[in-house]
């Protein structure tokens, strides 16, 4: 399946998937099969369905961009069903990430482009210095639930946790990006 692993909304999105086989060998393709991609999104009023047109022996699908400009950022799911009479079956399945559309045409709203690891690993810090600065409370009452604060060593132990985690992510962006995996050390002999 050939649907892009990552949108932009207010993008128009194509792709193209070849005919396929089923499980004793028949050819699923588009003359007798119609192929539909199935988006989800964890919100129960996110959905999409988007109806393949014939091409050649496949199919062609387009999501146009009045109809991605309304997709929440985040993970979608999908799944590509055939279906000939009463037989229906699954071809793929899998997700496609959705990013935010940062074009507008009046004022620009706030945007945080960050992964809520960095968001937490900035909060964590700034608890670091709000503890080492005297400001924080250890412990309070909010009607009768109880919030005891981090102590500092448990902090400094979360933030070491995160900054891995950051840096983990760091090398994937750029091992997806076609740049390598930082990890590997090259060594040249004369």
């Amino acid at each position: 399946m050939n649907i892009p692993s990552e949108i932009r909304a207010g993008d128009t999105v194509k792709w193209r998937d070849d005919s396929a086989t089923d499980v004793f060998g028949n050819e699923v393709k588009s003359d007798e099969w119609t192929l539909k991609y199935y988006l989800r999104f964890n919100d129960a009023s996110e959905a999409y369905t988007s109806t393949g047109s014939a091409f050649g022996t496949g199919w062609e699908f387009t999501i146009s961009a009045s109809d991605s400009t309304g997709f929440l950022p985040g993970t979608w799911y999908w799944q590509a069903v055939a279906t000939k009479g009463s037989e229906t079956l699954t071809l793929g399945y899998g997700n496609v990430s959705v990013e935010a559309n940062l074009a507008y045409t009046s004022g620009p709203e706030a945007y945080d482009g960050r992964t809520q690891v960095k968001k937490d690993l900035e909060a964590i810090q700034l608890a670091i210095r709000t503890l080492i600065a005297g400001g924080a409370v250890q412990e309070y009452k909010i009607g009768n639930r109880n919030l005891k604060r981090y102590d500092l060593p448990d902090l400094v132990q979360l933030e070491a946790r995160y900054k891995a985690e950051v840096k983990r992510e760091e090398q994937a962006e750029l091992m997806a990006n076609g740049l390598g995996n930082p990890r590997n050390m090259f060594v040249r002999f004369n």
